[in-house]
């Protein structure tokens, strides 16, 4: 049995990798902090699975990290473990330094005095940030870094150094260059799920309008179910090589938007320009999208678009198997049902709190 110890497990990518690892007969260990708020919602129906364990550990503590990898000695490690978000890595961008550049850096380096450079393989979460301001389009593995923001410029470092302990210790360390992955699992900041979230509450009542940045941001959205499945593959590859893991299609946020409010039964029609431009509700003639600057970047990435020839030729991969219209369908059917549940549980707690006003329930 293959062991397999996961950074990052908490998080959208880490809990369809483990699933999927468990499916695939491995033992897994997955890494997490520790802290007074439980973030453990993406895995709590993991916990009690058998081969499924949880270990505490820190991207930031090196002694963590060499203990867990001493003490598991892992087959594969999958890196998946960094602070993400790109806006966010403007307000903190020493954080994300830490976590998301000399982060990997303990991780290989914790391999390697570890003794395990021959047996452990370690797969490196990279991203097409690194393209961003971008120089060639489609981007592929060999379009040069352009990064764009301090997560960006991170995360180069995360790549280079992966390539550098490959080349100079001859250690099976790749990363995999992803493009935007989404889920109904994905964080509630992140603009897709923001979408899906505010079309379902919109439609329901609960919401009056949504704000939004850059509408004509070009991106290569797919599904992170499927995507992890390539993470998996690029391990099992005869040689330790980096790969863009893409779909190869490109949208817009406003497509994005317009196809998610319309799984929500609201048909958009947009009006205005750059700042002004509106979204707005056929039926109605109400305006539920608008545009604010306090969601524009200090710099901004526009047209992200990945390649993904080599995955799909060189590790069977489909980068398709989800497509753009079924992933926003998924994702908004789920908000929409997230949203009714929390419809229904306010309605209970105001028939409640009526009750026991008038002395009903005591």
């Amino acid at each position: 049995m293959k062991k397999a110890l996961i950074t990052g497990v908490t998080g959208q990518d880490g809990s369809y990798l483990s699933e999927f690892l468990l499916e695939k007969g491995y033992e897994v260990y997955g890494v997490i902090r520790r802290s007074s708020v439980d973030y453990r919602e993406r895995i709590a129906h993991l916990e009690g699975v058998k081969n499924f364990h949880l270990r505490y550990g820190d991207l930031s503590d090196s002694s963590s990290i060499m203990a867990l990898v001493s003490t598991i000695q892992p087959d594969e490690i999958y890196n998946l473990a960094a602070q993400s978000h790109v806006q966010v890595s403007f307000d903190s961008p020493e954080y994300t330094a830490d976590i998301d550049a000399t982060g990997v850096l303990r991780v290989l380096e914790a391999v390697r005095l570890c003794g395990l450079a021959d047996k452990c393989k370690v797969y490196q979460a990279s991203t097409s940030e690194l393209y961003g301001k971008v120089e060639e389009v489609p981007q592929r593995e060999t379009t040069p870094f352009h990064p764009y923001s301090p997560y960006a410029v991170a995360k180069q470092y995360g790549f280079w150094i992966t390539k550098e302990y490959r080349e100079a210790y001859n250690m099976f360390c790749c990363s995999g260059i992803l493009f935007n992955h989404e889920s109904e699992r994905r964080g509630e900041t992140f603009v897709t799920r923001k979408i899906t979230l505010a079309a379902a509450r919109i439609a329901q009542g609960k919401q009056e309008k949504l704000y939004l940045g850059n509408l004509s941001s070009l991106r290569d959205w797919g599904y992170a179910k499927d995507y992890v499945e390539c993470m998996w593959l690029i391990l099992q590859n005869k040689t330790p090589e980096d790969f863009v893991i893409a779909t190869g299609e490109q949208h817009s946020v406003r497509e994005f938007a317009t196809l998610a409010f319309h799984h929500a039964g609201i048909e958009l029609e947009w009006k205005g320009e750059g700042m002004d431009e509106k979204g707005i509700d056929k039926a109605t003639g109400k305006v539920v999208v608008e545009v604010s600057p306090d969601f524009y970047r200090p710099t901004d990435v526009v047209n992200l678009w990945g390649d993904p020839t080599k995955a799909k030729t060189e590790l069977g991969w489909n980068p398709t198997k989800t497509s753009f219209e079924e992933l926003v369908k998924i994702m908004v059917d789920h908000d929409m049902s997230k949203v009714a549940v929390e419809r229904a549980e306010e309605h209970i707690k105001m028939n409640l709190e009526e009750y026991l006003e008038k002395g009903v329930v005591k």
